[in-house]
């Protein structure tokens, strides 16, 4: 009898960790949110946030777990951002450390800001666990739009972030 739970939960494991590493979360398309939420990380992030930002996705954007020694002047070089698109529209979020912090973050901002729609932009590998942390600290009647970064994440990536998705899952249900 034992035998067999621990087998099921094994099959249910690695079935998890099959539909994880096969369905990585793909671009949204271009509907409208009040704003762009972009999780600071691994390449192309930033830059496919501030590219929907331009093309009039959303009207804001925060970036979140923006390293405290980085200025803005240095963003703005960094990604070819003008002082008058960073003035009107992007907002740089320094009090994230990691994942639970950027939602922590994006979760207050939202509220401060009283938006009730926003563009979650991470990479492909790292969007269900930012989803999963940020609907723990957004009240239900904030829609949530994922737009992933297509990354080409290795097994080790994948295999660890499938360990920290159950991790904050199980968090959750706390």
């Amino acid at each position: 009898m034992i035998a067999r739970v621990i087998s099921s939960v094994l099959i249910v494991w690695a079935l998890g960790f099959v539909w994880f590493a096969s369905t990585l979360p793909q671009p949204a398309g271009i509907a409208q949110t009040d704003a762009i939420v972009v999780p600071t990380g691994s390449g192309g992030r930033i830059p496919r946030g501030i590219a929907l930002l331009r093309a009039g996705a959303a009207d804001k954007m925060l970036v979140t777990g923006v390293d405290v020694d980085v200025r803005p002047i240095e963003f703005m070089a960094e990604f070819g951002v003008d002082q008058r698109l960073m003035d009107c529209c992007i907002t740089l979020g320094f009090s994230a450390l990691d994942t639970r912090g950027n939602a922590r973050e994006t979760a207050e901002w939202i509220a401060d800001n009283d938006y009730r729609s926003l563009r979650l932009v991470t990479a492909d590998w790292h969007m269900r666990r930012t989803a999963v942390e940020l609907a723990d600290r957004l009240p239900a009647e904030v829609r949530v739009l994922r737009d992933g970064v297509p990354t080409q994440p290795s097994f080790a990536t994948l295999f660890g972030e499938y360990h920290k998705l159950l991790a904050a899952w199980l968090l959750t249900l706390a």
